[in-house]
This record gives C-alpha cells, structure tokens and sequence, in this order.
C-alpha cells in the first residue's frame, strides 16, 4: 500500500512554483498578485483564507486580504468585486464560501470575471473543463488529478466511482476521470444520497474518490482489494481526549481500508494541502495568461 502524500507534493510543487516566480524577478516582470475576499467571521474561512496568505508569501507572490463585515450587503460585495475584476494588478482572486445567508451565492460567483476566477466555479469555466478546453480546474480536483499523474496511478480503463455530486468536487471529478488523457479514461459511476446499493457499486470500483462528509463512512467491505482511495471528506469530530477537543476525520476508514488499498490518501495530510498548491499553480497559470495578453 502506497500514501498518497499530499504534503509532499504540495510543497514540490511549491518549490516548482517559487522557482518559476524568482525568474520572473530576475527578469523584472510582475509577478503573481492574488486576492480573497472573506465575508464575516467564520473560523474555518479565517484559518483557510490565512493559510492561503501565507502559502503566497512563500511561493513569492502578492496576496491581499479583503475583509468585509457579517453585515455586508449582496450589492456592496458585487461591487468590491467589480473594483477586483478592474484591478489589472491582481491576477486572480477567490471568494471564501460560505457566504451570509442576505447573499445570493450563485450571483456572487457569476460577478467574478472568468480570467480571474482562480477558484474554477465559474459556468464559462467549468463548461470549458467539460469540454477538455483549456481552463481554471477547480483546485480540489486539480489536486487530485495532480496526485495521481505524480504516483503514476493507472486509470485507462479502469472503473471509476465518485461519492458525492457537489460541484466543487463530486461533478468535476466524474468529468475530469472520464476525459481523454491522464489521468481519465476510466469509466465512471456518480453516487450520491439517492443511489441505492451503494456497497454493490463500490466494491467493484479500482479507484474511490469519497467526497461526501461523512466521517468514516466508506468501510473496508465497501472496498476490493488492491482499490485506489482518495479521502476528499475532512471533518471535525468531537473527541475530548486530543488537546483541540476534536479530530480532522476523513470519509474513509483510514485504519482498515487502508489494509485493503493500493494507494490512500491520509486524512489530513492528504487531497487538503493539494487544494492550496494548486489555486497558487492556477494564479500562476492567471499571470501567465494576462502576460501574454499584454
């Protein structure tokens, strides 16, 4: 059984991304500005909007916070986003879900210009990745597809099963699995809350991809041997033992499916540091585009 090591592919690709950006440097060329704009004060925003600040920092690029209060107005926040979509200094930016419920989600991110859209949640974009146009991939995804190609998991004609149908995660992935190229070319089951004799689909599987929330969900008899797993879930459960009062627990039973695997991803340490690795990867790729449009 192999760990798929989100952590270390993450920084190699950190490192990779802070090499290409010190040579923008040398030549005197702009580098990388990228903005997330937070609405409100939820804790989990707050930590994930700072680690990406701080991944930034050491790839070298720019980054700006833009914090408005729980009490901002949809119409106020389409305007800061308009301000951003005319800002030729910034070359992506994304906006920290979830929002207050006074705003309109769906409105939000279709305000966002579709060349700046580093997040990959806009329709011209996500259309785009349908299509095997090139485009932003949502970075969860990206990360997933990036972990695969970098261990050389075969997928050409395997059978694929996603669990979950959001479309940040669960969509993307069951369209990028079933494209042409690597990886993809697998054949792929969507699952979600409605499929019936969920077990009987994925113990047929080659390849899982849980992206459901469930913690522990997939057993180790929902699984065949010598199975590829890859754990999107990241949950916080309760556990008065650990000094935090609670545990990072993935969709997967680590412990025993583990046993049965090829490859897994751990939970943390695995598709989550992907995630950020590859938002920096799409802003580089954003910065890249403008350049070439000057």
């Amino acid at each position: 059984m192999t760990i798929l090591d989100g952590k270390k592919v993450s920084n190699d690709i950190k490192n990779e991304i802070k090499a290409e950006v010190d040579k923008m440097k040398a030549n005197g060329e702009k580098v990388p500005h990228l903005a997330a704009v937070i609405v409100g004060n939820d804790g989990a925003s707050l930590t994930y909007v700072g680690s990406k600040v701080r991944a930034c920092e050491r790839v070298g690029f720019e980054s700006t916070m833009v914090r408005l209060s729980n009490t901002t107005s949809e119409v106020e926040l389409l305007d800061k986003i308009e301000e951003l979509n005319n800002n030729d200094n910034i070359d992506g930016f994304i906006i920290q879900l979830p929002l207050p419920e006074q705003i309109d989600t769906q409105k939000v991110l279709m305000a966002v210009n579709p060349d700046k859209d580093v997040d990959g949640f806009h329709p011209m974009n996500f259309g785009k990745m349908a299509l095997d146009m090139s485009t932003f991939i949502p970075a969860t995804p990206f990360g997933i597809l990036e972990l695969l190609d970098r261990y050389n998991v075969d997928s050409k004609g395997k059978h694929t099963v996603v669990i979950g149908r959001s479309h940040i995660v669960g969509r993307p992935m069951s369209i990028l699995m079933g494209r042409k190229g690597f990886p993809g070319n697998s054949t792929v089951t969507l699952t979600h809350s409605h499929t019936k004799n969920i077990t009987q689909i994925t113990s047929q599987a080659d390849i899982i991809i849980s992206a459901l929330g469930v913690p522990n969900f997939l057993k180790a008899e929902m699984v065949k041997d010598d199975a590829v797993i890859i754990d999107v879930g990241i949950t916080r459960v309760p556990d008065e033992s650990h000094p935090k009062g609670y545990v990072i627990t993935g969709d997967v039973d680590f412990e025993n499916v583990s046993k049965k695997a090829s490859f897994i991803t751990p939970v943390p340490g695995g598709v989550g540091p992907m995630t950020i690795a590859m938002l920096l990867k799409n802003t580089l790729l954003a910065r890249e585009r403008h350049r070439a449009n000057i």
